[in-house]
């Protein structure tokens, strides 16, 4: 595999913005990930930041795979967990270990960080079929549910 990581840091901008393009081909969502983009100081910032990681697999100049997780500082103990936000491969370079490369070098940040789980979340269903055989592979399936609590206050329109 001639695909290389790489750990952003502030100065990787437009690698980001690569990163989010793609996200946006490969979810097919381009709407959320291209029609209100954040300025490149936000995106600086956010990189600068120590709770945000982001990874991209690279193969030449192209974006080819990425993660965007999120370091989660625990109060009950001094310790951190990871949760991975978005995770995606471009169809060809699906089954060619890029996922799993991108894991276990989020897995190597995570264990500097003092994270004890990286934790992530995938729909039931067979869109996500392949991600779950992966996270299969690599973790212990946790039977939870998710909700979704808005932010705004909806007892206006009651």
């Amino acid at each position: 595999m001639s695909v290389k990581i790489i750990h952003l840091n502030e100065n990787d901008v437009a690698l980001l913005q690569s990163i989010n393009a793609m996200f946006g081909q490969v979810f097919d969502d381009e709407v959320s990930y291209s029609s209100n983009k954040p300025s490149s100081s936000y995106l600086q910032a956010l990189l600068g930041t120590t709770n945000f990681i982001a990874l991209a697999a690279v193969d030449g100049e192209k974006v080819v795979g990425a993660i965007a997780a999120y370091e989660l500082k625990k109060f009950e103990q001094e310790r951190s967990e990871i949760y991975i936000y978005d995770l995606a491969v471009i169809s060809t370079f699906r089954r060619k270990g890029v996922a799993t490369a991108l894991i276990q070098e989020l897995k190597a940040v995570g264990a500097a960080r003092g994270a004890y789980v990286i934790y992530v979340q995938a729909d039931k269903g067979v869109e996500d079929q392949p991600a779950i055989e992966l996270y299969s592979k690599l973790g212990t399936l946790e039977d939870v549910f998710h909700f979704d609590i808005a932010v705004e206050d909806d007892s206006k329109n009651a």
